[in-house]
């Protein structure tokens, strides 16, 4: 998959305009990243990539490139 690829799962999952996000997004700007998103990132990780999230991880994420980071490494 590529990057152009996970970052429009991402913004499908996260319900945002298509080419709204690039690596460098910080999370904590973007203001649909709620709790529902998280839950929702939980969902698509597990399903897309049988990644499991953990609380931890998850409050980890500063960037959409730390999720990316995460995604490459499924």
């Amino acid at each position: 998959m590529t990057e152009n690829e996970k970052l429009a799962l991402l913004e499908e999952t996260l319900e945002l305009d298509e080419g709204s996000i690039g690596p460098d997004t910080v999370l904590a700007d973007l203001e649909q990243y709620d709790s529902m998103a998280r839950l929702s990132l939980i969902v698509m990780m597990d399903d897309e990539f049988g990644v499991k999230l953990s609380g931890d991880t998850i409050r980890g994420f500063e960037t959409v490139g730390d999720i990316l980071a995460l995604m490459e490494e499924a």
